[in-house]
């Protein structure tokens, strides 16, 4: 049991504070990426941390395995003898032909009852504390993905897993502040990737902007993806003209026509086609822009049903010896999913030019 008690005499005021009794385990698990991409037939390592909450403890760790998937060794033995005691253990996976994504979940057995919950503990000041106890899981991926360019700096937005699915995919990602967008801090990298919603949250883009332009224009490769149209703290997203705008695709299964199916964004180093817009989840993409400059090339089209085929979901504009990149599609949702045809579109996004 986790018990916090009521408190009293708290602060100049005398007050009391209430917080229920939460029940909790003896000890959690939790997979240490929550999204972990394999080539077809390969193996990978997968790390899992048991995490104790009273003295003692010891038992053993075991991965299930999805039909078609292999894990190494069957179990792993632990031993935790403080409260609070973290013990990481490693398994080797292996993966079958390309295929769905999969779930993986951890078991920890100990005297012969098993356990196989995380924690999340939620602590603010304006609601009630909260402890959140779901079932630990790790969404595993086989899937071809060929890519080019190695090193990619990433500016945070209102916040996204983006980053760590770009580490997933085997780049090296670096993340950067606004004060980053400089000439010397950008040499060296293949691509530039900003977070959902920056330029809505971030005050210190602006200033970056003419480096960033620049840093594509000798050839690297920029992502900017959605922000909303209300609130932008810049006086331009782009090295040209767009005009963003409330539009949106919710219906995740919704028909992707390719508008310029021979763009190298398209077809390098990954050839996309119909078959990797399955399996997207809650909605095609938001906050489309609907006017741009005509250096943009528009690359897809899809609409909600009823409605006319929106263009704006992702845009590319050749800039000097690299390329801009304006995208709504909603990567945040899908690349946390395991959306594998997600992973190998934007892959060719980060490419560098041809």
């Amino acid at each position: 049991m986790h018990d916090e008690p009521a408190q009293f005499g708290a602060g100049k005021d005398d007050v009391e504070v209430r917080q229920r009794l939460v029940v909790i385990p003896p000890l959690c698990v939790a997979f240490k990426s929550d999204v972990r991409l394999f080539a077809p037939h390969s193996e990978r390592t997968v790390e899992v941390e048991v995490i104790a909450a009273r003295p003692d403890l010891s038992g053993k760790l075991s991965l299930n395995a999805p039909e078609g998937w292999s894990v190494s060794p069957a179990s792993q033995p632990f031993q935790l003898k403080s409260a609070g005691e973290r013990e990481m253990l490693s398994f080797t996976v292996k993966a079958p032909a390309a295929g769905p994504p999969v779930d993986f979940t951890a078991s920890a057995d100990v005297n012969g009852r098993a356990f196989n919950t995380g924690r999340i503990d939620i602590r603010y000041d304006h609601i009630p504390y909260q402890v959140l106890q779901p079932q630990a899981r790790m969404r595993a991926v086989s899937v071809e993905i060929q890519t080019r360019g190695h090193r990619i700096g990433y500016v945070p937005g209102a916040g996204d897993s983006v980053a760590a699915s770009l580490e997933q995919m085997g780049f090296v990602v670096t993340a950067l502040a606004g004060a980053d967008l400089t000439p010397e801090k950008l040499h060296g990298l293949d691509a530039v990737v900003i977070g959902i919603r920056a330029f809505n949250v971030r005050r210190d883009l602006a200033a970056g902007l003419p480096a960033l332009f620049a840093f594509a224009e000798a050839g690297g490769t920029v992502v900017v993806q959605y922000n909303r149209p209300d609130g932008i703290q810049a006086s331009q997203l782009a090295p040209f003209e767009l005009k963003l705008s409330g539009d949106r695709v919710t219906d995740e299964n919704a028909a992707v026509t390719f508008l310029a199916p021979e763009h190298p964004v398209l077809n390098s180093p990954n050839k996309i086609t119909a078959a990797d817009f399955e399996g997207w989840v809650q909605e095609r993409g938001i906050y489309f822009p609907s006017q741009w400059d005509e250096h943009f090339v528009p690359l897809l089209a899809c609409s909600d049903p009823g409605e006319a085929p929106l263009k704006g979901g992702l845009l590319v504009a050749p800039y000097g010896k690299g390329r801009f990149i304006y995208t709504g599609l909603a990567w945040f949702r899908q690349l946390p999913a395991g959306v594998p045809g997600a992973y190998r579109l934007f892959a060719n996004m980060v490419a560098p030019s041809e």
